[in-house]
């Protein structure tokens, strides 16, 4: 089966993991058969990291990706043919296999996935603790099939945990990391979805907005002129009509929150940053000049040392002038902190 030939919803290659699962659990709730696949192990430079999700149903529909495109034809035939009751399967490829060039991994490196039937009670589940921000670890019985769910309020679901086991999935849950267990079980938790906050629903925004929800950020647009608020005009995107301040204090911006501000108004950009300075947001940036950024600071000087965690003028420094070339600048610095890189010292 070439890939060709397989049905795929719009833009799934390109979803994040937390789409992933609740495009399952919505396939899920209209009869569909779903089966799930997960990158239990890598080796070398494969594409996609442990813990990567791929969701298939019964006719061969999928989202998401346990390869970036090399295996996923021949895991998609796997989950097909997984019986109701069978356990999961692990499956494994790479260069060194004589079918690499049709199956497996051409740019170098390994992988293992496993193909299971998901439990439903404990999908719906993962689902709405990752809307809410909290985390949760999913541990799947390799031999068996059965499955746990981890939390901060104990475990559930049909396999029983003994201590090492719980001892291991809360390992994982309170370090956001995923991996096997003494070859029996495999651990993968779950975090809040990566968010970027957008202050000001303007032209850049409008373009920002669209790559940075397909690089894999939830994104919420903020802006209290209803003129710039026009759910037309941010198909897709999360839009919310009001007052930075009063929004930004209902919205929890944690360590996988970015905040952007592009208004060009500086009561609105002001109050955004003021409300991203005082959380845990791991990148604050604000449009503008480094004269216009001079004036801000002192606006903001009250906050003293906070304003060294804002990015400004924002985004990287590649001699961007178009809306579409300014967003592409801001997300490739926002992926760069994302991915660990330091964020570029300012003058």
């Amino acid at each position: 089966m070439c890939l060709d030939a397989i049905k795929c919803d719009p833009a799934d290659m390109a979803a994040d993991d937390c789409e992933v699962l609740a495009t399952a659990l919505k396939w899920m709730d209209e009869g569909r058969r779903v089966v799930m696949a997960v990158v239990m192990v890598t080796w070398g430079s494969a594409p996609r990291s442990i813990g990567s999700y791929m969701a298939v149903d019964a006719d061969g529909t999928f989202a998401g990706s346990v390869s970036g495109g090399c295996v996923e034809s021949a895991v998609i035939a796997e989950a097909r043919e997984l019986e109701p009751n069978e356990p999961p399967r692990q499956l494994a490829f790479g260069v060194e296999d004589e079918t690499a060039w049709q199956v497996g991994l051409p740019c170098g490196g390994n992988i293992r996935v496993a193909v299971f039937h998901p439990e439903r009670d404990l999908l719906e589940e993962a689902v709405r603790s990752q809307a809410v921000r909290q985390p949760t670890a999913l541990v799947l019985d390799l031999a068996t099939g059965a499955q746990a769910l981890v939390g901060d309020d104990g475990a559930r679901g049909t396999l029983a945990l003994d201590e090492t086991r719980l001892v291991a999935a809360q390992m994982h849950l309170g370090q956001g990391t995923c991996g096997v267990v003494a070859d029996e079980v495999f651990v993968r938790s779950h975090e809040a979805p990566w968010t970027l906050i957008i202050g000001g629903a303007v032209h850049i925004s409008q373009i920002l907005a669209g790559m940075a929800r397909q690089a894999g950020f939830a994104v919420t647009v903020v802006d209290p002129r209803r003129a710039f608020a026009d759910e037309a005009r941010f198909p897709g995107i999360t839009l919310i009509c009001g007052e930075p301040d009063e929004v930004l204090a209902g919205i929890t911006m944690d360590r996988r929150t970015a905040v952007v501000s592009l208004t060009h108004v500086p009561r609105l950009d002001d109050a955004a940053l003021r409300a991203a300075l005082g959380s845990e947001a791991f990148y604050i940036g604000a449009l503008g000049s480094t004269r216009t950024h001079a004036k801000r600071c002192q606006r903001l000087e009250d906050l003293g040392p906070a304003l060294k965690r804002m990015a400004a003028p924002v985004g990287f420094d590649i001699g961007a002038r178009t809306p579409a070339e300014i967003a592409v600048s801001v997300l490739a610095e926002l992926i760069a902190v994302r991915r660990g890189k330091p964020m570029r010292v300012r003058g």
